[in-house]
């Protein structure tokens, strides 16, 4: 497995807002996490990226414990995520917001850095050479040298993608991509998602946007309340009466299980 979650639980207070959560994400699939609001996808995402330390359980990347460590390690580790709000900078050129991707990868020495020693300058063009190939892989070359808040929303998304894939991670993490864009965005972004799996990148999201979910994912996890409801391929999750009660609603199913889109905020 690249990445194991066992018992993960995080308490705050008297709030229980993952409860003994366990998971696998298997190497080169899309993994959908998916629930009502307050379930508990975001605390797990901040859990397994770093930014949250668990109350218990354990996590593991590739058979590295990572548990405790900080999310910079688990960057250079191979993980990477991206954020449910936007955090482009828009007074940066599209190719400096993506080189922003590589900040914790190891970098020379200090005494490198201020006379550009040539390993600084190599450690340069290779961090250039990384950023734009990300910006190749979400369709974004021919706008490297733009300011970043010259472009459209959509592509704004695209752009926090290629941050993170600009450290060439092993395992995307993708906090609601889909949130936001038009429907003619959504399926460009299915598209891409795809691709970015079928390049090698292994993708766990979160999304609310059940016809997005149900395309791509090979795989989704069910929370609600902090728990572990259901686990399964997009065809049973949509048709489990204990996620239909809890969150998708008999229409939503319905609508799904015929192949029609269906928006947010199911």
């Amino acid at each position: 497995m690249l990445l194991s979650v066992r018992d993960l639980t995080r308490r705050y207070a008297g709030l229980m807002a993952v409860d003994s959560v366990s998971m696998d994400v298997v190497p080169g699939t899309i993994h959908a996490v998916i629930g009502p609001n307050g379930a508990g996808k975001t605390t797990l995402f901040n859990l397994i990226s770093g930014l949250v330390a668990p109350s218990a359980g354990t996590i593991t990347l590739d058979g590295t414990a990572i548990t405790t460590r900080p999310a910079n390690e688990r960057a250079t580790l191979g993980l990477g995520r991206t954020f449910q709000n936007i955090r482009v900078f828009g007074a940066m050129t599209v190719l400096e917001n993506a080189l922003t991707g590589l900040n914790a990868r190891p970098v020379p020495g200090l005494g490198a850095t201020l006379l550009r020693l040539p390993s600084f300058r190599r450690h340069e063009r290779a961090a250039v050479a990384q950023a734009r190939a990300a910006l190749v892989q979400v369709g974004l070359q021919d706008r490297a040298d733009l300011p970043a808040g010259a472009l459209p929303y959509g592509d704004h998304r695209r752009l926090e993608i290629a941050r993170a894939m600009a450290a060439a991670p092993r395992l995307l993490l993708l906090d609601e991509p889909a949130a936001g864009l038009n429907p003619a965005e959504t399926t460009a972004l299915a598209v891409l998602v795809r691709q970015l799996r079928d390049a090698g990148t292994t993708i766990l999201l979160v999304e609310h946007d059940m016809w997005f979910v149900m395309d791509i994912s090979d795989v989704v996890t069910v929370l609600n309340f902090g728990r572990r409801i259901f686990e399964g391929p997009p065809a049973a999750v949509r048709q489990e009466p204990v996620v239909i009660e809890a969150y998708l609603g008999p229409k939503v199913a319905a609508r799904l299980a015929a192949g029609q889109k269906v928006g947010r905020g199911v």
